[in-house]
């Protein structure tokens, strides 16, 4: 229930695409279905492929791919298997009132709700996560090899939804691997199922561009778009770990963050450590990635003072709200229910003393950086809505440009852009022979504008610009 109406709220106010991730997600799991080519090598590089195959059962109605919900359903689902996993775990080691809290601490935070209201790859990773802290948990207990499978299933997911699940995976073999007492028996079941995910990954990569690692070091990679830009955290870990922090704090709220610290003191004197240990392996992951990997986070009330990837310290929150279960589970029994209900009002206190999105980092990121893209896709739309007629084909590039044809309602297998392949090598090569799009729709100076002028057959209709980004050109033929 408390999903739905956060996607309700979310969608109601038109906010479904505001990140520029969750536009690229959708479309890109569109494509597979619908594109010149469709198919397996439309799943794309680099990101990881879970959260665009499950929204390709929703995808495929297209008023659910234009309005955005065929995205938000499968996050919305893979939130609620986040919760239940999470409730179930801390329920398992601290009962069943520390689970409840685990979960409201977790559920109730409204970057949670928002992202899990987005076709984002949070919420699938969270399902992952906890699915996979869950069924470790279970394992200490039985022993069972159904535990030992599920948990490389869960490993394998997480492998394929965000790369801070490639980083969980010789944690938790090393878990098995001390925990059984069959030793290597279960470490070696476990790591063969899970490692099929990213073993898998490096042979698409290979197959799709010829090198396994082009998801890391590509054109389109984190370190691509960074371009060696400087930024604050490289190379120094203070300052990365000051910068995680500050956005864990903006994401938790300070009453989560001060509940969840203390929660795993709490946790660690219980003897719960393997729960504290592989919770605090995703923010982990991002200091190093902040300090070694050319991922920078940005945030309003640090240098330099903008908004980018913010979302990266909602991975903090499962460890946190773990953290305020423990504490709950350490007040004295006849006071637990008490403690409990403290717990949750004190983690929510700035949100509902404070109940405007203005407050909701994740939200603000999206609505900041979209403006120009919002605005631009809406005027080319509105555009092109009366003189396009379907099937004449538009030539332009993916990415951000994808989100026009989705407000448009155009398929599209109506476009021909870089991921047709051998179609796009002639179109741009050739551009004299292979004129059969009547439009092009391009980004100033980008490789469609220079394949229409070296053509000579396309006349510019429009031109469309909006402060603080290149021109969007419309072509013709």
């Amino acid at each position: 229930m408390l999903s739905a109406a956060a996607a309700w709220f979310v969608f109601a106010h038109g906010w479904t695409c505001y990140y520029g991730d969750a536009e690229a997600h959708l479309n890109i799991a569109r494509r597979i279905l619908d594109s010149r080519t469709p198919g397996y090598d439309q799943m794309g590089s680099p990101w990881l492929p879970l959260p665009h195959l499950l929204m390709l059962p929703f995808v495929r109605v297209d008023s659910w791919w234009h309005n955005g919900l065929a995205g938000t359903i499968p996050s919305a689902i893979c939130f609620v298997l986040a919760g239940a996993f999470l409730f179930a775990a801390a329920g398992r080691l601290f009962g069943p009132a520390a689970g409840a809290v685990a979960a409201a601490l977790f559920a109730l935070n409204p970057n949670v709700l928002y992202l899990q209201a987005t076709p984002m790859s949070e919420p699938c990773f969270w399902a992952a996560l906890l699915a996979l802290l869950y069924f470790t948990v279970r394992f200490r207990s039985t022993q069972g090899w159904l535990s030992v499978i599920a948990a490389g299933v869960a490993a394998g997911a997480a492998a394929m939804s965000r790369y801070d699940g490639w980083f969980l995976l010789p944690f938790v073999a090393l878990y098995f691997l001390l925990t059984a007492r069959k030793h290597w028996r279960a470490a070696i079941l476990f790591s063969a199922i899970a490692a099929a995910a990213p073993l898998w990954w490096l042979l698409y990569n290979w197959w799709l561009s010829g090198r396994p690692l082009d998801f890391y070091s590509g054109p389109y990679s984190a370190l691509a778009i960074q371009g060696g830009a400087p930024y604050p955290g490289q190379g120094n870990w203070r300052v990365a770990c000051l910068y995680y922090c500050t956005a864990v704090e903006l994401c938790a709220g300070a009453g989560l963050v001060v509940a969840g610290l203390a929660g795993l003191a709490a946790a660690l004197w219980k003897r719960a450590i393997w729960p504290v240990v592989f919770l605090a392996l995703p923010p982990v992951f991002y200091i190093w990635s902040l300090h070694s990997s050319g991922n920078p986070i940005h945030l309003p009330v640090l240098p330099p003072f903008s908004y980018y990837n913010s979302r990266y310290g909602t991975e903090a929150i499962p460890l946190l709200a773990f953290g305020g279960a423990a504490l709950a589970a350490a007040a004295p029994e006849r006071l637990r229910g008490l403690a409990a209900v403290a717990l949750v009002a004190v983690s929510m206190a700035l949100w509902v003393l404070h109940p405007s999105p203005e407050r909701w980092i994740t939200w603000k990121e999206s609505v900041v950086n979209s403006v120009s893209r919002r605005a631009w896709t809406q005027a080319t739309a509105d555009y092109l809505a009366p003189r396009y007629r379907p099937g004449t084909g538009i030539l332009t590039s993916f990415g951000d440009v994808a989100g026009i044809y989705r407000a448009l309602g155009v398929p599209l297998r109506d476009t021909l852009t870089i991921d047709n392949g051998l179609m796009w090598l002639a179109t741009v090569e050739r551009p004299e022979l292979w004129r059969h799009e009547e439009w092009a729709v391009a980004i100033a100076g980008d490789i469609v504008e220079q394949t229409v002028a070296r053509s000579g057959r396309y006349r510019l209709q429009r031109e469309i610009a909006v402060p603080g980004a290149p021109p969007i050109r419309i072509y013709k033929r």
